[in-house]
């Protein structure tokens, strides 16, 4: 640990999963405490918006979209910074030459380096300035609470009655006008609301400021929101407790993925235990001597690096793309096995272009269901089946995963694993899409949805 960045607070913009969890990790070991992290740009701007902190660390391009706004942002609020690319100093904007830059990949060493540099430059005095005050009347207020989302509250302790501004009638869902708790209970999820209750119940006992945070529902749409106030008596002013709700959904869902990314680890490295595992077995079952067997494995470990390869953007050629088909037939490849050739795998798709953010995606998709294929359903057996097949109509494609032939399949019971909260987390929040899954006895069928627009991005 380093002492000049223990206890400091980095917020981190990666659109990487896992260059963002390095981060947090060398972070964490630096002993520093990490805001986000985020991995768009909207998100990045929201928690700029709300959150304190030290410095930032840029990653400058995010899915398609560059940081420079993040960086204004951060300008503007005289927080440091730092951009990390794998591109050097080419592939920043002439105005932002002058940045500091880390280049991946970077060692925890250089990381602290260039932190502890953002921090001392950041400290220096800074000249007095001439220009007077600004002047905080309500107009202003009302500009910056816009600004920055905040929404407004005050409650009556006596009479239970809560007034609201436009923005917190917007946020509830509720017509504009007075409301109760009692009112608003009814978009509390059931499952926060005892607790809600009995924070906003203790909120004069607490002494100084507090927070509350707990899910609305909007119709379908559900919400964190942060409620903050201050109790004690020291936010009431003639029997009126004064407070802020902010809306707090994307860094609760940054929460949710990077508590799922870290328990996800561990799953991912049995996984690849196995796949390594079952690779070396269909080699070894295809072949008969030593030499075979080692040149078959390299084969199939190819092919899995050429899928990654096939849509990696490189210098020249930054939006580069793939056919579909090629696609799934390399990531398939090393699962066929020995009967390969017969047809084992299918794959029917028709012609369709895959970007670099949806192929990353989609890889991670397949490599789940292709691993539980081969572990437990049609590939672990040698009369089983895999048949891929695609859909497509104006604007959405839909692609089916159909097992027949191996064991018979049972429904999983309880809460769904590591593994299929990833799949569905990437296809509904990466790929904007549904999955279904179908647990016939006579093999397992997925059925995959998104639009042509997001498969190519």
């Amino acid at each position: 640990m380093t002492s000049e960045l223990a206890g400091r607070r980095i917020l981190v913009v990666e659109d990487e999963v896992m260059v963002s969890w390095m981060l947090e990790d060398m972070l964490g070991q630096l002993g520093c405490a990490v805001v986000g992290p985020a991995s768009r740009l909207d998100q990045a701007l929201a928690i700029v918006d709300i959150e304190h902190f030290d410095a930032a660390i840029l990653d400058i391009n995010l899915n398609g979209e560059k940081s420079y706004p993040v960086a204004d942002a951060l300008t503007t609020r005289r927080i440091p910074f730092v951009f990390s690319t794998g591109y050097g100093r080419t592939g920043l904007l002439e105005s932002y030459l002058g940045c500091p830059l880390l280049q991946k990949p970077y060692k925890r060493a250089t990381l602290c380096d260039a932190l502890g540099s953002l921090l001392i430059e950041g400290e220096r005095e800074v000249p007095e300035s001439t220009t007077p005050p600004p002047v905080w009347d309500a107009n202003r207020l009302r500009i910056a609470t816009d600004a920055a989302g905040v929404a407004l509250w005050s409650w009556n302790v006596d009479s239970d009655a809560i007034s609201m501004d436009e923005r917190a009638h917007a946020l509830w869902g509720l017509p504009v006008g007075p409301v109760t708790f009692e009112d608003m209970s009814a978009h509390i999820h059931p499952e926060d609301l005892d607790r809600v209750r009995a924070a906003f119940a203790s909120t004069r006992q607490i002494l100084g400021a507090y927070e509350v945070e707990f899910r609305i529902l909007r119709g379908k749409e559900l919400r964190w929101v942060s409620a903050r106030g201050r109790g004690d008596d020291q936010g009431i002013v003639g029997r009126q407790m004064f407070g802020v709700f902010l809306d707090v959904t994307e860094r609760k869902m940054a929460e949710e993925a990077r508590e799922m990314i870290a328990g996800e680890m561990g799953h991912r490295v049995k996984n690849l235990f196995s796949i390594a595992s079952a690779l070396t077995m269909i080699s070894e079952r295809s072949t008969t001597t030593t030499k075979e067997m080692s040149r078959d494995l390299r084969l199939r470990l190819g092919a899995l690096n050429r899928a990654h390869d096939l849509v990696r953007p490189v210098p020249g050629d930054p939006e580069r793309a793939a056919h579909f088909g090629d696609l799934l037939a390399i990531l398939l490849a090393p699962y066929a096995g020995e009967e390969r050739t017969s047809g084992r795998i299918r794959i029917t798709v028709p012609e369709l272009l895959v970007g670099e953010v949806s192929s990353t995606t989609m890889a991670l998709v397949v490599h789940e269901l292709a691993t539980n294929a081969i572990k437990y359903g049609a590939l672990s057996a040698a009369t089983g089946i895999l048949d891929v097949s695609c859909t497509v109509d104006e604007d959405d494609v839909v692609v089916t995963w159909t097992e027949r032939g191996g064991p018979e399949v049972n429904p999983p019971n309880g809460n769904a694993g590591f593994g299929s909260r990833l799949v569905v987390n990437a296809v509904t929040g990466q790929l904007g899409g549904t999955i279904a899954f179908q647990w016939l006895s006579e093999g397992v069928v997925v059925m995959l949805r998104t639009s042509k627009d997001r498969l190519r991005a």
